[in-house]
């Protein structure tokens, strides 16, 4: 086992952190108003009582953002937590489909899906990763490996008890918040120790992405007054139902 110093992981965080700040950039650039609006509930915002198409662009686009942040975010934590395993325990990104991290540790071979949060699956994604870790199993059975195999899932924040670590179901171990970082890195304090780092150019990089938000608001708000609006500025709540909902011919 080595020890990783703050220097290490401050480092590390300054030389990748951009990559998802550019990321968040490139992404709402994508964002399109017709096919978001194909997907959102236009009841609801008649519901809410959303006056102007301001109203209803940021709604879908804070949604749309949020969404994508989390899962940008989520495999940005992921890569650190490879690389602090790998610098701790020696371990690496996994080859095996379904499995992000793999190390060794006292003749015990780890197999690791890493998520960004306890609460990330429904029964039938849960599933799935059971059975990506049956696989992983078979695979390093036959690769005529004789350690022992845990699975753990690994979630970056969150909660994690002494009821719900071990899934019988599955035969895998649950850690999350500090237990998951402690478990990949020997350090109890870790959890709490990646905050400071991550907290490098944020102002700065918040600022290109505000601008790149407004960018888009504007561009969005346009795009809905020019489809939906009457001459008048009120939103054509007819039109707009019509585009989402109205039955498609020969359909």
């Amino acid at each position: 086992m080595n020890t990783l110093s703050i220097d290490e992981l401050t480092d590390y965080v300054e030389r990748h952190i951009g990559h998802f700040h550019h990321k968040r950039v490139e992404r709402i650039k994508t964002l399109r108003l017709k096919d978001v609006l194909k997907r959102k509930n236009p009841y609801l915002f008649k519901a809410k009582h959303c006056t102007t198409a301001d109203q209803i662009v940021r709604a879908i686009a804070d949604a749309f953002i949020s969404s994508n942040e989390e899962t940008l975010f989520g495999d940005w934590l992921e890569g650190l937590a490879i690389f602090i395993n790998q610098r701790v325990y020696g371990g690496r990104k996994s080859g095996i489909r379904g499995i992000d991290l793999e190390f060794d540790l006292e003749r015990i071979r780890y197999i690791v899906t890493i998520k960004s949060g306890p609460n990330w699956g429904n029964s039938s994604q849960i599933n799935k990763m059971i059975d990506h870790f049956n696989a992983a199993r078979r695979i390093l059975r036959t690769s005529g490996s004789n350690v022992q195999v845990i699975a753990v899932n690994g979630c970056c924040y969150g909660i994690s008890t002494s009821n719900n670590q071990y899934k019988s179901k599955g035969d895998y171990f649950k850690y999350c918040g500090q237990a998951f970082w402690e478990f990949i890195s020997g350090d109890p304090n870790l959890y709490t120790d990646l905050i400071i780092p991550l907290g490098h150019r944020a102002r700065e990089e918040n600022m290109t992405f505000e601008e790149s938000y407004g960018q888009m608001i504007n561009k969005l708000v346009r795009d809905f007054s020019n489809n939906f609006c009457d001459e008048d500025g009120a939103i054509n709540w007819a039109k707009l139902i019509q585009f989402n909902s109205a039955r498609k011919p020969n359909t």
